[in-house]
């Protein structure tokens, strides 16, 4: 598992990106109940999730930060990143960030590939 803590902080919210492999749905609900195995994570407003699988697979979760997922999962698809789950972590920080949210989330996926080369 590849964990960025702290990429981006954006009026009190704090985002963190992680990582790992994965092949379908099933290891994608592992690898999510293996990050929330950290009361840190688990406590976070949102856990936003996506990827894109060898066999054609798009799959995603927002976890209430609605279009998230699609996001990452774009950003996915122009890097021709496949079977392999990123998932953005926000802890809210009392301000809402409107759209600013979504260049959060493509700050922190930025850094998780070029983390992963």
């Amino acid at each position: 598992m590849l964990q960025i803590k702290n990429v981006v902080s954006d009026r009190g919210s704090k985002y963190a990106v992680s990582g790992g492999k994965v092949t379908d749905q099933s290891e994608a609900v592992a690898f999510l109940k293996l990050l929330k195995r950290d009361k840190k994570f688990a406590k976070a407003t949102h856990n936003t999730w996506a990827v894109l699988t060898t066999d054609g697979n798009r799959l995603k979760g927002d976890d209430g930060e609605s279009g998230a997922g699609m996001v990452i999962l774009r950003m996915l698809e122009r890097a021709n990143v496949k079977d392999q789950i990123i998932v953005v972590t926000r802890w809210y920080g009392g301000t809402k960030l409107g759209g600013d949210r979504f260049r959060r989330v493509q700050d922190c996926v930025r850094a998780y590939l070029e983390e992963l080369g």
